[in-house]
């Protein structure tokens, strides 16, 4: 069944989810701007993956809808279901690589599973392509999972992510395990793909410099609901507990205040010295 809003290629509204007893989310709303990076956060046992999964089709809600690219999810048969999901990409924790397949290998799965009737040497060029993309090297195609780092093995899984041009990227902790450098060339990484392909993406994370650094909104997951949704300035003028514990506490200070340090060397002229300051340029 089509939906279709083309400035909200994700749509959520009145979601429930539960395990048992244990509800998940309850009465959950939330709309995805197109072409936005949307970070998503929230305590442990909020369920930012479970509403991750149940908007991907791998998580079915007690209740409620979800519409994604114009298509409800929740309602789909099972031919539109395959269709749709040719349409977004998905990194997992971790990368979820194959550890019986190369990188290359792994990235061919979703085109072998999508596209059957490509060639072998085609599919090896795009997958060869889409490695690259995600900043790793030629060399890398033909090695295991075992052999890489924490950090190429996400971004292996980032390009399979990529491997079928997808309109919608789901990025799931991806910074997560990495050293500040390995985790701020992700971000950039992922800046970088969005602004050239068009990207939209959900981005669960807990790390702040990802936050402060590349997201458009950020949406806070508490009390079994979106508490709110909005820029960060927008977030630090609500009262919730949680959001200002979260981004008022120390970790988030210094990430605000590296934020502003990084705008502040931006804008300096070249030879990083203020010509308006005492012992400037100008001075």
């Amino acid at each position: 069944m089509s939906l279709n809003d083309p400035d909200f290629p994700i749509v959520v509204e009145g979601l429930r989810t539960s395990f048992g007893s244990n509800v998940i989310h309850e009465n959950l709303s939330l709309k995805v701007r197109r072409g936005e990076i949307l970070g998503v956060v929230g305590g442990s046992g909020t369920g930012k993956s479970v509403l991750m999964r149940a908007i991907i089709g791998l998580q079915i809600p007690d209740g409620g809808s979800i519409t994604v690219l114009g298509r409800s999810i929740t309602d789909a048969e099972e031919d539109e279901d395959i269709d749709i999901r040719s349409r977004w990409g998905v990194l997992f924790q971790g990368g979820a690589l194959f550890s019986t397949l190369t990188v290359g290998e792994n990235v061919e799965v979703p085109l072998k599973q999508f596209y059957p009737e490509l060639g072998d040497t085609l599919r090896k060029e795009i997958a060869s392509f889409k490695v690259r993309l995600s900043g790793l090297s030629d060399k890398t195609t033909d090695k295991y999972p075992s052999e890489l780092s924490g950090g190429m093995r996400k971004r292996a899984g980032l390009a399979r992510a990529l491997a079928l041009d997808p309109e919608l990227l789901f990025l799931d902790e991806p910074t997560a395990g990495l050293d500040p450098i390995g985790a701020a060339a992700f971000d950039q990484l992922t800046l970088e793909l969005q602004e050239t392909l068009g990207l939209t993406v959900f981005l669960i994370t807990h790390d702040l410099d990802t936050l402060y650094e590349i997201c458009d909104r950020v949406a806070v997951l508490a009390d079994h609901k979106v508490i709110a949704i909005g820029t960060i300035p927008e977030l630090l003028a609500t009262d919730h507990p949680w959001i200002q514990e979260y981004f008022n506490g120390p970790r988030g200070r210094a990430a605000k205040a590296g934020q502003e340090l990084q705008r502040e060397s931006k804008s300096l002229p070249e030879g990083g010295k203020d010509v308006d300051k005492p012992g400037g340029a100008g001075a």
